[in-house]
């Protein structure tokens, strides 16, 4: 499921956030995070700093992380974060201002069974853990135990990615896992890269179902595993299976993001994301398609969204097909035709009743 919290200077007091161990979804089967933001506000109703950090305190520093909080500076104090929990991965996707996040031994003993993987996607930073500084600028990853004191600060406002680790599902891909204390993963780590965009493709998506929850956890437990360093039969495992299916579903998210190019092509493609245009076929391949039918496919579907969109309709047909990536419209039409039995000019008139007036 995924939830948010916004505690910031135009939110009100009345933000609840509970923890309801045991229980499960139906959807996603994993222990459920219910925290309900508020609507904004005039300046005048906003809540005072200090109640929105008691929140954050409450919310962040208690239910889910076992931290202590301090904000640096006079600053109001600021968090929005999204939460989202899958079978063994706790996911945390935001923003927060300046301020220390303390674990401390009493702490630390409370500490839940979990290993925490935080990428710095903005701002300035600095953690520390076994005596030794781990991260290393934006872009890079730090792991941390939760069972063992750590101090995790931002210098200033900025952005982040934490994902909460079984540890018994990481071990079981990277038995060594404790090796990955201590010390920074650099921003250019290519396991961590494809991680981050990954991640990237999951923000802002609807509840999954349990088989692609469970799925989307395996993914992201075989990347963080290889980003720590993972080797050996374990690290072909995940390079096999979580590394390729978050590899095509990046590409895939990159292609939607550029149907409208007519040059879309596996050379851009690949290019852009460091591989082979024949690695880029053979993703694809092994999914049961290929590039162009996945392309194609997209781009018709594209089409019909837009020529059946009222908002659409001051364009012309021919305007829609080149929006959707065609530059010839005799292909374009042929291809619609066989696909949806019906020409495009059909298809707009017969969603015309259904528009509102």
């Amino acid at each position: 499921m995924t939830c948010r919290c916004a505690i910031a200077s135009r939110s009100c007091a009345r933000c609840t956030h509970a923890r309801s161990s045991g229980t499960t979804s139906s959807r996603t089967a994993t222990a459920r995070f219910a925290c309900t933001a508020c609507s904004a506000r005039s300046p005048g109703s906003a809540s005072p700093p200090r109640s929105r950090l008691a929140l954050w305190r409450e919310i962040y520093g208690r239910n889910i992380a076992n931290v202590d909080i301090e904000p640096i500076g006079d600053a109001p104090f600021h968090a929005d974060v999204t939460f989202r929990q899958l079978p063994e991965v706790g996911i945390a996707i935001g923003s927060r201002s300046a301020a220390h996040y303390r674990v401390t031994a009493e702490l630390a003993a409370r500490g839940r069974d979990i290993t925490a993987l935080s990428i710095l996607r903005s701002g300035v930073a600095r953690a520390t853990q076994f005596g030794n500084e781990v991260i290393a600028g934006v872009g890079s990853a730090s792991v941390l135990t939760s069972t063992d004191p750590s101090t995790s600060t931002l210098l200033c406002h900025g952005s982040f990615v934490t994902l909460a680790l079984s540890r018994p599902a990481i071990a079981a891909l990277f038995p060594h896992f404790t090796s990955a204390f201590g010390r920074p993963i650099q921003s250019d780590n290519a396991a961590l890269r494809l991680l981050i965009r990954y991640l990237d493709t999951l923000e802002g998506g609807a509840g999954l179902s349990l088989e692609i929850a469970r799925s989307v956890s395996t993914h992201i437990l075989d990347l963080a595993a290889l980003a720590m360093g993972a080797g050996g039969d374990h690290a072909q495992l995940a390079r096999d299976r979580g590394a390729k299916a978050a590899r095509l579903t990046a590409i895939r998210a990159d292609i939607m993001a550029e149907l409208g190019h007519q040059d879309l092509s596996t050379e851009a493609i690949a290019a852009r994301h460091g591989i082979s245009p024949r690695y880029v076929r053979k993703l694809f391949e092994q999914d049961g398609t290929s590039f162009s039918a996945f392309v194609l496919a997209e781009r018709l579907a594209k089409a019909h969204r837009m020529l059946i969109d009222p908002r659409c309709v001051s364009l012309s047909i021919t305007q829609i097909a080149h929006e959707s990536g065609f530059g010839n419209i005799s292909y374009f039409n042929r291809t619609f035709r066989r696909l949806h039995g019906a020409t495009p000019s059909d298809i707009r008139q017969a969603a015309k009743p259904t528009w509102p007036r």
